[in-house]
């Protein structure tokens, strides 16, 4: 008789052996006595009878169903196997984990842009996270329709907003669409939020909403790359100076190839141009000092000689190289 009774018991559990399902329906909707109901980590269980909801069981574990499951049942707690009664009740099983999944756009969007008639043509990528957040719901709006429930059909929705909210959201407070990375965190902020308000009607919550990157025509990056390049050249004296920096900070150019060199090259040369700057400074105050020297003096002044005269203008003594003559006492030089 027991070999009898538990060929009539079965076993209702979900393994999971496909990923990214959502819901599942188990096959067999007779519950035979002495049947098992197993709930792992992450799942929920949830009973239905005559396609009302009668209980949903949360917690992991292996139950009885006859003395742990049914007396929980909002209509069938009175329920009694028979031998030949079994409960003809349907089981569906809920993944309650978080599911990150990768998107991208179908197809280029067009985005108006000043100059393109067509507009600016973009592509996006990211990644989403979702879950399961209100069972009941699922269940009223999709287990009447399908037996099971997955990740693919999740995206399928999100995928057929994605261009109107990516066109609606990029085009708000003047954006630049030609930068659009630098605001790509605020960007899927708000596609986040509007996602989950559409997902919620069918009891699924947009906990993340990521956009990794947004690609441009090949023609619009060439030109974003050659803009680059001149904006270096443009400032060519400042990297100059970084480099001289960065090579007197690792200790000059031991070691460190033809790139060092160059550096000391450019070194070498900035200090030769500083030392000729300088000298030709202090020549330029050594010639400024000579002619204000020499200037002419004040008016009806009489100029003196730079060295002392062989005579004395004043009176015609032999000077012999003094400063004031040994006859009149006339001043001869400065």
């Amino acid at each position: 008789m027991g070999i009898f009774a538990t060929q009539l018991s079965n076993v209702v559990e979900w393994n999971e052996s496909e990923e990214g399902v959502l819901l599942w329906k188990w096959e067999n909707d007779e519950i035979k006595k002495g049947s098992k109901l197993i709930i792992r980590m992450g799942q929920d269980a949830i009973f239905m009878y005559n396609g009302r909801l009668e209980g949903i069981f949360k917690n992991e574990g292996r139950y009885d169903i006859e003395s742990d499951i049914i007396p929980f049942l909002t209509t069938l707690a009175s329920f009694k196997f028979g031998f030949n009664t079994p409960l003809r009740a349907e089981v569906l099983f809920i993944n309650t984990k978080e599911q990150l999944v990768k998107w991208g756009t179908k197809s280029a969007i067009n985005l108006p842009a000043q100059g393109l008639p067509g507009g600016m043509p973009i592509r996006a990528f990211g990644t989403f996270s979702c879950k399961v957040d209100e069972a009941e719901v699922m269940i009223d709006k999709i287990a009447g329709v399908k037996k099971f429930f997955t990740v693919g059909d999740v995206k399928d929705r999100i995928i057929a907003n994605l261009d109107q909210l990516l066109m609606s959201w990029i085009g708000r407070e003047g954006r630049d669409i030609f930068n659009l990375q630098m605001d790509a965190a605020n960007i899927a902020k708000g596609i986040a939020s509007d996602l989950d308000k559409d997902m919620q009607r069918i009891g699924i919550t947009i906990t993340d909403f990521n956009i990794e990157s947004f690609s441009y025509p090949e023609e619009i990056r060439k030109m974003q790359e050659k803009a680059a390049a001149q904006a270096m050249v443009s400032d060519v004296n400042k990297y100059q100076q970084v480099a001289v920096a960065d090579s007197l900070g690792k200790g000059g150019s031991r070691g460190g190839g033809v790139a060092s060199d160059m550096v000391q090259l450019q070194m070498g040369m900035a200090m030769g141009q500083q030392m000729v700057q300088g000298m030709m400074g202090q020549g330029m105050l050594h010639q400024n000092a000579m002619n204000q020297s020499q200037a002419a003096p004040a008016a009806g002044a009489v100029p003196l000689p730079a060295a002392a005269p062989k005579f004395c203008p004043n009176c015609g003594t032999p000077t012999g190289g003094m400063k004031f003559c040994g006859n009149c006492g006339n001043q001869l030089f400065q």
